[in-house]
């Protein structure tokens, strides 16, 4: 797997980069499941920065539920049943919920989710 890289002037943190990269890629199947992502200590030599910042980024990556690290073996691109379930889901659909009885729409939302992602 490569990865583009980093942008150091970003106002975003590297480990944020590597996040949002990764999740984009396998949403949109570019990183099919079960794709095995490097290890930390490679990916972090890749990419110029230290092994904690891909920590994180795989950390946060599994949070999510778009990858599933197996110990020793790796970690790897979650499946679509692993990625659709779990906390992110839920809170998905409770945002969902309470926009709707607000009586907003899907571009609303959109918007709330990217100005609170860039705070």
């Amino acid at each position: 797997m490569t990865v583009r890289p980093l942008d150091p002037s970003s106002d975003e943190a590297p480990f944020e980069q590597l996040r949002r990269q990764v999740a984009a890629r396998a949403a949109s199947g570019d990183l099919a499941p079960g794709t095995r992502l490097p290890t930390v200590r490679a990916l972090a030599e890749q990419l110029g920065v230290a092994a904690g910042t891909v920590a994180r980024a795989y950390r946060e990556l599994e949070a999510d539920g778009v990858v599933a690290t197996e110990g020793r073996r790796g970690t790897f691109v979650a499946s679509a049943a692993q990625a659709g379930s779990g906390d992110a889901e839920r809170a998905a659909a409770e945002y969902v919920a309470a926009l709707r009885r607000l009586g907003l729409g899907v571009g609303d939302a959109l918007r709330l989710v990217e100005r609170e992602w860039s705070r």
